[in-house]
């Protein structure tokens, strides 16, 4: 192994690991019952997307409104922000609210279950054994995550369920819509304009929402989840691909569900059952199933 290679998986862990921290944060930060997930999630975007505009700009000049010269290019990245950004990061932090930080970040990770079945639509094609096999995993995963191994009973809050499946369909949304755009320009561009334009929906929320009350760790906790949980944990992710495969990446993305278990468990004292434990390892088999075909 190369020392790029080493280099790119560990920007990998330490950004999937920032993600995982993030979440874990939100979950703290939700304590504080003033504070809701729309107010956060406005937070979070226009920030990081400021941020990312204004890094791309400094090393690129005037270029940053390049992406909206072409009307193409331009009505896609409204309906990435709208449809994908947006509710990805609005479904996560409701699926946070109501539930917690680990099974939010597990739930999330159905993304690649909506990918195949929509790409089986799409294209009118029989999924692959192993995309078969990958939702059979991430079925019985969710139903073990949700239920505890039993039948009859729901252990997981019904509106935490629901948005942590919007969380999932949203991140496959969030992953198709720009994969044109981001082979044309530039990551921080793209994502830098979705995060901006999707915070506008919120911004009402967040300039009638009051600060004053927050306590210094509650205030530095929304700068950890805009600076490091959003900005860092991007700019590693960027990193990372440079120096090794997107599917490597993928793999090794599933440090974030792990660093939200571990903090939320010994920090939150979030309960969790081995029935979830099993579960979420069965649906996070399946991000390393699919980058296993992805490469055959």
């Amino acid at each position: 192994m190369s020392k790029d290679q080493r280099l790119g998986i560990l920007f990998a862990i330490i950004g999937s690991m920032l993600w995982g921290t993030s979440g874990s944060v939100a979950q703290f930060v939700f304590t504080n019952k003033s504070i809701s997930p729309l107010w956060l999630v406005g937070i979070r975007l226009f920030f990081a997307g400021l941020l990312l505009l204004i890094w791309y700009g400094i090393s690129n000049g005037k270029e940053v409104f390049s992406i909206w010269k072409k009307r193409s290019s331009a009505i896609t990245l409204l309906v990435f922000a709208f449809l994908g950004m947006m509710p990805s990061q609005l479904a996560y932090f409701m699926a946070i609210k109501y539930g917690n930080a680990p099974t939010a970040t597990v739930l999330q990770f159905l993304g690649p279950l909506f990918i195949i079945i929509y790409l089986a639509i799409s294209t009118w094609k029989m999924p692959r054994r192993i995309d078969l096999i990958s939702i059979a995993l991430a079925l019985f995963g969710t139903f073990l995550l949700v239920t505890q191994g039993q039948f009859n009973k729901l252990v997981l809050a019904p509106l935490a369920l629901i948005w942590g499946l919007l969380a999932g369909l949203s991140q496959a949304s969030y992953t198709l819509i720009p994969a044109k755009l981001l082979r044309e320009f530039d990551a921080r561009l793209v994502v830098g304009w979705a995060m901006l334009l999707g915070s506008i929906p919120f911004l009402k929320t967040v300039a009638s929402t009051k600060v004053s009350h927050l306590s210094i760790s509650h205030l530095l906790s929304i700068v950890f989840i805009v600076i490091f949980g959003t900005m860092l944990a991007y700019l590693l992710y960027l990193k990372s691909v440079q120096h090794i495969e997107p599917s490597t990446t993928g793999m090794l993305s599933a440090f974030e569900p792990l660093t939200a278990t571990i903090l939320s468990v010994t920090l939150l004292s979030t309960p969790i059952s081995s029935p979830e434990i099993i579960g979420g390892i069965l649906i996070l088999a399946t991000a390393f199933l699919q980058s296993i075909g992805s490469r055959s």
